[in-house]
């Protein structure tokens, strides 16, 4: 099972790279496989690559349900 999540683009650097955000972590990713990047865009990243940009609503709600699997489980244990 293959696993890909929205990030925000914070920074570009150079043209086929960005700095991305998830809940404060900050990391490198490779931007090769999308056009049209932007800072502030949101993007489906997997395994270091963004493989499209998503609509900003659905990246907020796709991170909303993320968080509240995340405070389920801690829940639960």
């Amino acid at each position: 099972m293959c696993l890909a999540i929205p990030v925000r683009v914070m920074e570009l650097r150079g043209q086929d790279s960005a700095i991305v955000d998830l809940d404060g972590v900050r990391k490198e990713i490779s931007l090769a496989l999308v056009d049209g990047v932007n800072v502030g865009d949101y993007v489906i990243l997997h395994v270091g690559y963004a493989l499209s940009r998503l609509d900003p609503d659905e990246a907020r709600k796709t991170l909303a349900l993320f968080a509240e699997v995340d405070a389920s489980r801690r829940a639960s244990s």
